[in-house]
């Protein structure tokens, strides 16, 4: 049987969330949550690298999510600075993690973002405490980043080395005080035109069953 996918809106403080959930055809291994680029900048849910994680995290047996935050597509309120913006990753998560939606079990979470999108998770995963994080390009400096919560088990961050939106150096002073690693992709700019099933392929080898 192939992956479910289902539209749908889900409540929040502002009203409705434009919410796209793909169901795997085997049992779940976790939920994954996945925010998208700049509202202000053309970003929605239909972005190509976010498609791709979300393609890529429901063939690894992942209930995978992927939402227009508000003011986006058919998603209401306004943009909100990023503030309201945390606050819709947050309604997602406990609406969509909650067990009566996932059959009477919470699944360990995982929370992906692409550019805005990632540095919004980050955000987030302060309040939500994802047992992994997927953050491709996140714009951190940008929006005030904190780094990743010591309590979550795995994070991988991908960054493209000729990006010229969120550049490397941005990326690595981000990650310098922790020490968090980075994986670069040799001649990916920020939308890694070319480079998607090289991108595809580093998130199945990390978050490839054992």
């Amino acid at each position: 049987m192939p992956a479910q996918i289902q539209k749908l809106f889900i409540s929040s403080s502002i009203g409705k969330l434009e919410v796209v959930r793909g169901k795997p055809d085997s049992v779940p291994r976790g939920i994954a949550v996945i925010a998208h680029p700049h509202p202000l900048h053309g970003g929605t849910m239909d972005n190509k690298v976010v498609q791709t994680m979300f393609s890529t995290l429901l063939a690894l047996n992942f209930i995978t999510v992927k939402f227009n935050f508000r003011g986006v597509g058919l998603s209401e309120g306004q943009y909100d600075q990023g503030v309201g913006e945390t606050d819709d990753v947050i309604s997602v998560v406990k609406t969509l993690n909650d067990p009566p939606e996932t059959e009477g079990v919470r699944l360990p979470l995982l929370l992906a973002g692409f550019s805005f999108g990632g540095a919004i998770q980050l955000h987030a995963a302060h309040a939500l405490n994802p047992d992994y994080l997927l953050l491709v390009a996140p714009s951190v400096a940008h929006l005030h980043a904190p780094p990743v919560p010591e309590t979550t088990e795995h994070a991988l961050i991908i960054q493209g080395d000729k990006d010229n939106i969120v550049s490397p150096a941005t990326i690595l002073d981000w990650a310098m005080p922790t020490s968090q690693p980075i994986v670069f992709i040799p001649g990916a700019e920020h939308f890694f035109h070319g480079k998607l099933m090289i991108l595809k392929d580093v998130i199945t080898k990390a978050f490839r069953p054992s």
